[in-house]
């Protein structure tokens, strides 16, 4: 592999775009590095957080199982996803492992409602590939990367439907902690 990558990098530094390149880009209706932020731009906004809200990232998705019940979400400021095609791990023309990188704050578990500040750089690569003709995500099936901001407000709305004093005390810490946490 590491061979192909090569040699892909001298091909595409020549200026002569070999043909699993193009097909990879273009073939199919969409560009995968589109569909992978797409999903993650979902991600990012918390459509993962709840079973309502799942559904619409299944279109691009491939795996059959449902969501898993997560014990923790990964609170992110942001994330980019690396389109230069040389530095794409290329399986074929219709697959290929896309890197990544999300600005992690830290990570909220889920049981206990606690904010873990941990922030740092996290890479993934994506595995994509075609699937019935577009491009769909295979892998990794990942905890759910949400914008800060975003889950202070899910976790505030939370605090409006709970009836438990003692659980919205424990919400309204979580919620300043998230809070505070786009301050460091």
């Amino acid at each position: 592999m590491r061979v192909q990558l090569y040699l892909l990098s001298l091909v595409l530094a020549a200026g002569v775009f070999p043909l699993s390149v193009l097909s990879l880009t273009s073939d199919l209706t969409n560009d995968p590095a589109k569909v992978v932020d797409k999903y993650l731009s979902l991600d990012k906004r918390g459509v993962r957080l709840t079973a309502q809200t799942y559904e619409s990232v299944k279109p691009y998705v491939a795996w059959e199982q449902e969501e898993p019940v997560w014990k923790r979400f990964v609170v992110i400021r942001d994330y980019s996803i690396n389109d230069d095609v040389t530095q794409w791990d290329v399986v074929s023309s219709t697959e290929a492992f896309i890197p990544v990188t999300f600005q992690v704050l830290g990570v909220v578990h889920v049981e206990t409602a606690t904010f873990v500040p941990g922030p740092r750089e996290q890479v993934l690569s994506v595995h994509i590939r075609a699937v019935d003709h577009q491009w769909k995500l295979v892998g990794p099936v990942f905890p759910p990367h949400v914008g800060r901001q975003r889950l202070a407000d899910f976790v505030k709305d939370s605090m409006i439907r709970e009836d438990d004093a003692g659980r919205v005390e424990t919400l309204r810490r979580l919620r300043e902690a998230l809070v505070e946490a786009s301050r460091s």
